[in-house]
Formats: structure tokens, sequence, C-alpha cells
């Protein structure tokens, strides 16, 4: 029985969930949603919280401060609270109210950002307040989840050895593309593994984390509306993008099950079996990461009047939830090959 005195203390690694029955193609999701930060996010919190104190930028009176969909302003809130550090989170409007009203719980301040940037997203926006902040009061540290390498390392240590303990003849992981921390410290490591794995990584239709055309992201979590400053392309194989309402009903089929995940879950394993539907993967070992579960998305992807008004009355019609394991439209799902050199 673990018995711990710090909420970062504990972290379950060890959960997966085999998908087969639900979506009928192999393929085994990794549950990062078990910690009392409810996300993924908590590894990177921890390692550049510790990597700052490390390094002597924080103190006593610094004052935290991050841009945050959600999940990470979630996980920084927790630990600020257990190490007397304030936190001021900077979000948009996209983020659930059921995250905000956590932060807020747990201490932190929440700043939320109504006016885009000119891809049509809040993340410019986002990153241009908290740069004032930190120009106007030397006492902001803002840790920069998007150019922090603790962000992949924390990966590297952790997530991908958990997958690799488990699974040692992975043949093909799945992961989502957000700042990509999961996703580059995921493909550093197995790059220097006994045996290649494919990195696939999984985008949202309208993010322009590898290129393309900016367009409407409602679902926080995955995208972006910059090129990620971590992202390595060199370490990612194949890229696929996701359209929303492809994510809210494979949300929703999964839950049908017993299994409440997150938005960002949802897309990632649609984004698979897309990918699994397109390939002989009757014989291979493949991974997807759910990087959070389904509770703070009670009132966006699991609230029917907020699913009517923006994707219309059909979104859950039952032929649409039936094929959306099997249906492989160009028009709503795109991939892309990408060679290693």
């Amino acid at each position: 029985m673990p018995v711990i005195t710090a909420p970062y203390a504990f972290n379950e690694g060890q959960l997966f969930v085999d998908l087969e029955s639900i979506c009928g193609r192999p393929l085994h999701l990794k549950c990062e949603g078990f910690n009392f930060a409810g996300s993924i996010k908590l590894k990177a919190a921890n390692e550049m919280v510790e990597s700052a104190e490390r390094d002597g930028l924080l103190t006593p009176e610094s004052i935290l401060v991050e841009s945050s969909s959600g999940n990470l302003g979630v996980a920084l809130s927790m630990i600020a609270a257990s190490k007397g550090y304030r936190f001021l989170c900077v979000t948009d409007s996209r983020c659930n109210l059921s995250t905000r009203l956590l932060m807020e719980a747990l201490g932190s301040e929440v700043h939320v950002i109504a006016d885009q940037d000119s891809n049509g997203g809040f993340l410019g926006t986002r990153i241009e307040y908290v740069r004032q902040l930190c120009a106007s009061d030397d006492r902001y540290v803002w840790l920069s989840q998007y150019t922090n390498a603790g962000n992949w390392r924390a990966h590297y240590r952790t997530t991908a050895p958990e997958i690799a303990g488990q699974f040692p003849a992975l043949d093909v992981l799945f992961v989502g593309a957000g700042t990509t921390g999961t996703l580059m410290g995921c493909a550093r490591w197995f790059r220097q593994w006994h045996r290649p794995v494919r990195i696939v990584a999984v985008d949202s239709v309208g993010s322009v984390a590898f290129g393309g055309e900016p367009g409407r992201r409602m679902i926080p979590g995955l995208g972006m509306s910059m090129r990620p400053p971590l992202l390595d392309e060199s370490f990612v194989d194949e890229v696929i993008r996701v359209e929303e309402a492809d994510t809210i009903r494979m949300c929703h089929r999964m839950a049908r099950r017993g299994f409440l995940f997150g938005g960002s879950t949802g897309t990632v394993v649609s984004g698979a079996m897309d990918w699994l539907a397109r390939h002989d993967a009757e014989d291979l070992t493949a991974v997807a990461i759910a990087p959070d579960l389904g509770e703070r998305y009670l009132d966006t992807v699991y609230q029917t009047n907020w699913l009517q008004d923006l994707y219309g009355d059909h979104v859950l019609d039952e032929e649409r939830m039936g094929s959306v394991a099997e249906e492989v439209e160009p028009v709503t799902r795109t991939s892309e090959r990408r060679r290693r050199p």
C-alpha cells in the first residue's frame, strides 16, 4: 500500500485498457489519468518545477505562471499548493469550466483570455499576456511548457519505459500532439530501443502543429495554433489528423462501454483506428496514450446541447457511431507519411 505525503508522489503508470472488444481492432490504451492531477501533465509539471528549483529560479517569493488549456494548469496548481508557491494560470475560453474551478479550488488564480491570435486560436494571445506579466514583475517565473526541455524529458524518463516494460514487442505507438512533449519524449526513447517502433503523431484538424491551414478547434488538449518549438519531425514517422466530430463519436463509443475518457483520448483512439484499418494490424502490437479521463468534459464533449450547437443535431446518430472505427474517409481524416533520415 503506497503512503505519500505529497500529492505529486503518486502516479499509476502501469494501467492499460484493451480496446479490441470496443473498437474491433487490436489496440492497448495507456491510461495516464490516475493521479491527483488527473492527467499525464503531472509528469511534465513535476519535471519542470523540480528543474527550476535545482537551477535556483524559484524562491519563496516566486509566482509561477503558465499558459495552459487546462490539464497542465491543474497539475501546476496541485504542485504549487503542495510546495507553497503562488500560481497563475493563463487559459482561454475553451478551457472547461470544471477545470477552471478545480484550479481555483487548489488556490490558484486563473486568467481567461478571450481574444484570438492571427491563426484563429488563443495561444499567441495567451503567451503575449504571460510575457507582459513577466516583464512587469520579476517575481513571475514562466516555466514555458512549449520550450522547456523538461516537458519531453519527463516522458523520456517515465512514459516510454513504462510502455516498453509492458509491451516489449511494441510495433507502433500513437501519441497525441499538443506541445509535443509526450510525443518527443517517447519518440526519442524508442529511437534508441533495440527494435524499430513506428511513431504515429495524432493531431486535430485545424491545428497547424505540422503545417496546414488553421481552423476552428473547440476541444482543448490537442493541437496548436503555432508550430511547437519542441517538435523535431525527424522522430515522427507519420501524422494523422482527426476531425473533432470523430473525436466526439469515439469518446461516446467508449463511454457506452463504461470507459469515460477525455477529448484528447478520443482523438488519439480515432486516429489509431483509422491507421489500423488501413494496415494489416492483426499481428501488430499497438499502443496509444490516453492523457486524461472524461469527468472534466461533462459540460462539453458529453453535453448534448453543446454538441448540437457546435457540430449539428446528427453528430451522434447511431449510423455514424456504428461506423466510427471502420470508416476511412479522406475528407474527414488525413495522414502524412514521414520517413526517418
